[in-house]
């Protein structure tokens, strides 16, 4: 088996360990900066991360398919620098409008450096090693927030405007250095369009869209760490609150600990989709120790919310494997851009829809939505297979043994 690229696994990993310590810098600070210094309701401050959500969505498929056609890396350079850029803008907002001003581009040039990464590890990376290259990146990921959050509480311990504008800059400063870092990845070739066929063939190929979609139910279960179990836990259990920081570090830890484990035998669309049909089965047995959880009390209540943590995580590692072998397995090879653009929609539609449907079928329905949603994992994960076999009968070609793409030689020269 071709060993994995060390220079461009040591790159990658260092710029997403720099830039994830930035994002947990936002992510602890940005709700507060917004609400108490940039003029921003809680309710604006709602509508406009879910406007700006929804643009970084619509334009994931073609900016990844201007990554693939201008060149992956420079593609990836650009969106970290504008991203860099903006997020320093945002000191200076007064108003929901300034914030989309600043807001909307940023999101376009997140869709873009996220779709033109998966084509940098598409093109880079030997098929047989992506996933584990994915796998040790969202390792990293959970790192780099980790330490971000950890710096970030040192500055919420002085609580006034400066501390929180130190924050955002220091996010912003992740973003440049990140982008000077991805200057040394080795280009990607740039694919000329043929003239007559269609631009974005991710968003009219069936199989994978329905792959996406599946994706996406399946990334709903996010959700349930961040909004749903924690509002479980507060208000229809009698555990106390501490045990949701204890839920959030049995995550974060083995995510960190067992995710290139958990990618092993999922580096092919076949082996990834039966990864995907038992993270199903096994978030259906998470949502039940929940729903048991409210039902008990004392320490079985506790030990039934540790165990359902436990099993989630897995089911969490499971599919985040699944998704990266399949979106990789069937992407052509000189669209690894648009294919990743496309494929993340399904996880940034899944983390929209996640808050309003974790909350009121868990949270508001109790044992019934609980099992509805358990339900519904099980059936998304257990549709990949016959899926991923529709996907692969269309194709006249495996992705990586597609003729060779035809090079753009006036854009690389």
């Amino acid at each position: 088996m071709p060993r994995l690229p060390a220079g461009a696994l040591r790159l990658l990993v260092l710029i997403s360990l720099i830039n994830t310590t930035g994002s947990g810098l936002w992510m602890v600070s940005s709700a507060i900066y917004l609400t108490r210094y940039a003029g921003l309701s809680i309710t604006q401050t709602g509508l406009a991360l879910t406007l700006t959500g929804l643009v970084c969505m619509i334009a994931s498929a073609p900016m990844g398919y201007v990554a693939d056609r201008l060149g992956a890396r420079e593609v990836f350079v650009a969106g970290l620098i504008v991203q860099g850029l903006g997020t320093a803008a945002f000191v200076s907002v007064q108003n929901m409008w300034e914030y989309l001003l600043i807001g909307v581009p940023l999101a376009v040039a997140d869709a873009a450096q996220r779709g033109a990464k998966g084509a940098v590890i598409g093109g880079a990376v030997p098929p047989e090693e992506r996933v584990r290259t994915r796998a040790y990146l969202r390792s990293v990921t959970n790192v780099g927030i980790a330490i971000g959050s950890a710096l970030a509480g040192v500055a919420l311990a002085a609580d006034n405007r400066w501390a929180y504008v130190a924050l955002i800059l220091g996010d912003a400063l992740t973003y440049l250095i990140a982008a000077a870092i991805a200057t040394r990845l080795d280009p990607i070739p740039r694919t000329a369009h043929t003239p007559g066929a269609p631009r974005l063939v991710a968003l009219r190929d069936r199989s994978f869209l329905v792959f996406v979609l599946l994706d996406g139910l399946l990334s709903t279960h996010f959700g349930l760490f961040e909004v749903g179990l924690p509002l479980w836990i507060a208000h229809r259990t009698d555990a106390p609150t501490w045990l949701v920081a204890v839920v959030y570090l049995t995550n974060t830890t083995a995510v960190v600990l067992l995710q290139v484990r958990a990618a092993r035998g999922t580096d092919e669309p076949k082996g990834a989709a039966r990864a995907a049909r038992r993270a199903g089965l096994v978030l259906l047995i998470a949502s039940g120790l929940y729903a048991l959880s409210g039902h008990a009390s004392g320490l079985v209540t506790i030990a039934l919310l540790i165990a359902g943590a436990l099993v989630h995580v897995v089911g969490e590692l499971w599919h985040s494997a699944s998704g990266w072998g399949i979106s990789f397995g069937l992407s052509p090879a000189d669209k690894h851009g648009q294919y990743q653009g496309a494929y993340a929609i399904g996880m940034q539609l899944g983390q929209m829809l996640a808050p309003i449907v974790v909350t009121t079928l868990a949270v508001g329905w109790g044992d019934p939505g609980w099992l509805l949603l358990g339900v519904a994992f099980a059936l998304a994960g257990a549709a990949m297979p016959p899926t991923v076999d529709w996907a692969l009968r269309k194709r006249p070609f495996a992705p990586d043994q597609l003729p060779t793409p035809k090079l753009d030689m006036a854009a690389e020269g």
